[in-house]
């Protein structure tokens, strides 16, 4: 039995501001850290998993590069030495604005915690532009368990092409789909080549890796988008050099166990028969800033996103801050820097009124450019109004992504995971089991049949007349 709901003083024991802080994401984790030597602060951050996500690497842990543990260390394990921070699991559910109270659950049951300060930043999840049902078939790239399941279906797809005597089974699985044409789509296209045509050379007997299709789809005209023609040219060239098929300007339709179906935008239609399909395209905000904007009678956007006051917090609520990938603001984009520096900038409003300020300051988001690694050696960058690409790009990506990393271990065995993997051959991390890839599933069948015997104790209980009880054995 879950065990009785627990509060927790807005206030610390010893009087000091609590703030409570909802996802361990950059903009979580980043407010958390920036408030670290505030004396007159108590933190309590609020997660649905235990651990910090550095998802711009997520694709590696999924294509063998990286372990999990390298993009994913222990949130308590970063905050160790924060003593005015604390740390809950739970996913929060509910916030009760004019009660100043967050609403989280756990295995372990419900929390109810007071705030002072709330900030908001659960980050967005997938979205498949209202066709979930294709997330059974076509993974997305989100959280460590998506990473884990695509990385059996990958190289499962291999194992089972090097069983199967059928030709036509065996190009079905050795078809892979990326859907979604920017970074994290570009990204993955690039690595899955590179993995077929480089990383398994010479690992099987009876298929040859090298014959796979690698197939990048995005109903744009154009790949990553939010860069320069010339860059995203330059891109495209790189990732066709690799063997990687681009096709942009259709749509994808329809996704099943044995492939997907297109649309282009003269209407005509196609398939592509494969086994492994990766969902790379289209985000939506946590479900928590929809619930918060109409409690606050505030709007979203076409993403879920809250469209916040100048400062970042949402109308009529100034001690709540939304930040990151949750927040509408200035059409910025949903991406680490921005994340990161409004979790600074919240955490810098937060101080300044302890001190006694009153002016709210505008959050102002500096750009410091935008990079996308395409293969091993290249990547594009747009840095400081400068468009580079090809080797010096990439080693500009190679030193950003290890900076931002959390802990100097991970820094370091990253470091030598991609000597392995870029300057070698090999891949570090291709352990894959079954549970991985079937685990999703077999959680979202039970959920169902849970749904579905909850729905049949409503029907009954409709069909009962009222005043009757349902009958009892003894």
């Amino acid at each position: 039995m879950p065990r009785a709901p627990q509060s927790l003083p807005g206030r610390s024991p010893d009087g000091r501001h609590h703030v409570v802080v909802v996802g361990s994401g950059f903009g979580g984790l980043f407010t958390t850290r920036a408030l670290a030597r505030e004396p007159g602060v108590a933190v309590t951050l609020v997660a649905s998993t235990g651990h910090h996500l550095f998802q711009p690497l997520l694709y590696q842990v999924a294509t063998g590069i990286l372990s999990e543990g390298e993009v994913a260390p222990a949130t308590r394990e970063v905050l160790r030495r924060q003593r005015n921070a604390r740390v809950l699991l739970g996913t929060v559910t509910d916030v009760d604005l004019e009660r100043q109270v967050v609403t989280s659950t756990s295995p372990g049951g419900t929390t109810t915690t007071s705030y002072d300060s709330l900030v908001v930043a659960a980050g967005a999840g997938q979205s498949y532009f209202g066709n979930d049902h294709f997330a059974r078939y076509a993974p997305g790239m989100k959280s460590i368990d998506d990473a884990l399941e695509l990385r059996g279906r990958i190289f499962g797809a291999f194992e089972l092409a090097e069983l199967s005597e059928d030709p036509e089974e065996v190009e079905k699985l050795l078809t892979f789909v990326v859907v979604g044409a920017g970074p994290t789509g570009v990204e993955m296209a690039g690595q899955i080549a590179e993995l077929a045509h480089r990383a398994l050379r010479g690992n099987f007997r009876h298929i040859d890796p090298r014959r796979s299709r690698i197939v990048l789809v995005d109903a744009a005209p154009t790949m990553l988008g939010a860069f320069s023609d010339k860059l995203s040219r330059a891109a495209t060239a790189q990732l066709e050099a690799l063997g990687v098929e681009v096709r942009l300007g259709q749509m994808v339709t329809g996704v099943d166990a044995d492939g997907l179906d297109l649309r282009d935008q003269g209407g005509s239609t196609s398939r592509i028969a494969t086994r492994c399909k990766v969902w790379a395209a289209g985000v939506a905000a946590s479900p928590l800033g929809a619930q918060l904007a109409e409690r606050a009678g505030a709007e979203t956007d076409r993403a879920g996103r809250v469209r916040v006051e100048p400062d970042c917090t949402l109308p009529g609520h100034p001690e709540v801050f939304v930040i990151g990938d949750m927040m509408a603001l200035d059409d910025l984009p949903g991406v680490a820097q921005v994340a990161m520096q409004s979790g600074k900038h919240a955490a810098g409003e937060i101080s300044r009124r302890l001190r006694g300020e009153t002016q709210r300051r505008p959050f102002r988001f500096q750009d410091k450019g935008s990079m996308a690694t395409v293969s091993r050696f290249y990547a594009i960058a747009e840095v400081g109004g400068r468009e580079v690409s090809g080797v010096l790009a990439w080693v500009l990506w190679l030193g950003v992504h290890v900076f931002y990393l959390i802990g100097f271990k991970n820094r370091v065995t990253t470091l030598l995971h991609w000597f392995v993997s870029f300057v070698g051959r090999g891949r570090s991390e291709r352990t894959a089991t079954l549970q991985q890839v079937r685990a999703r599933q077999a959680l979202a069948a039970q959920d169902e049949a849970e749904r579905a015997r909850a729905q049949d104790r409503l029907t009954e209980a409709g069909d009962r007349p009222r005043g009757d009880t349902p009958a009892q054995s003894t």
